[in-house]
């Protein structure tokens, strides 16, 4: 057979073997597979420091609206990829400490706290104390961890930032009463961010360091609403990011997409 009707023939056979198999159906995150419940928070753009919060149940392999969309706030400077559950992303900003971005992909949801002693609630739930601290510093061994100085001793949360009871450093001040720790950079890879929570805000439109902060009725709904043993997942993305996403992530669809 001639080279020019051998090559003809093989792109022949090619051709035929691509219709029947198809492109490859782009697969979602484990994690996404996996969850019964999604926290899914959007936001304008890299540079919003608010979005929109909705909770969705999967009900026969579908994602389902709990309740209506809310407002929160974000870091103050917006959003940047964070180290999570889902894949490394080549576009965009990515998630440092320090820089008031709140990150962004899709996070484990890590355990309840707050200022009381023990709140009803099927997430784990920790105690804050006048001696817990979250360990903002890079080079610390208990990076992104939080911590109790009483056990851990005070040289070791030297340099934090982040104390945990803030009421007892300004009177009335609420942001840390309750919330639930969102698990960005599990493995502490020092600089990558730390500390990430979703907490109470003082006032609406005041923006985080890097956090989703809430009125206190919507965290409580929150609260009362996720159940380790439904998998649950938090997704925080720019709303043109989502777009892009959702369909390879099989996330749901927002109210509206195509309005």
């Amino acid at each position: 057979m001639p080279a020019s009707r051998h090559r003809h023939a093989l792109l022949v056979l090619l051709l035929g073997l691509w219709a029947c198999i198809g492109p490859a159906r782009a697969q979602a995150p484990a994690a996404i597979e996996q969850a019964r419940q999604l926290v899914l928070v959007v936001s304008l753009d890299w540079n919003a420091p608010a979005g929109q919060l909705q909770t969705f149940e999967k009900k026969k392999g579908q994602w389902v609206a709990v309740r209506e969309a809310f407002p929160v706030s974000l870091g103050r400077t917006g959003s940047a990829w964070g180290m999570g559950l889902h894949p490394p992303q080549k576009d965009g900003p990515l998630k440092a400490e320090g820089d008031g971005k709140s990150p962004a992909g899709i996070f484990a949801i890590g355990p309840a706290f707050g200022y009381a002693a023990s709140r009803k609630t099927a997430l784990p739930y920790l105690p804050m104390q006048a001696t817990s601290y979250c360990m903002d510093v890079p080079a610390s061994p208990l990076y992104n961890q939080i911590v109790d100085s009483a056990k851990v001793g005070d040289a070791a949360v030297q340099g934090s930032t982040e104390p945990m009871r803030l009421d007892l450093r300004s009177a009335g001040d609420i942001r840390y009463r309750e919330g639930f720790v969102i698990a960005h950079n599990a493995s502490a890879v020092p600089g990558r961010g730390s500390c990430i929570f979703a907490h109470l805000r003082r006032a609406p439109g005041e923006a985080t360091a890097g956090c989703t902060s809430m009125e206190a009725a919507n965290m409580d709904q929150l609260l009362d609403w996720l159940k380790p043993a439904r998998k649950p997942v938090f997704v925080l993305l720019p709303r043109d990011e989502y777009m892009r996403l959702q369909g390879p992530w099989h996330l749901p669809e927002l109210p509206g997409a195509h309005g």
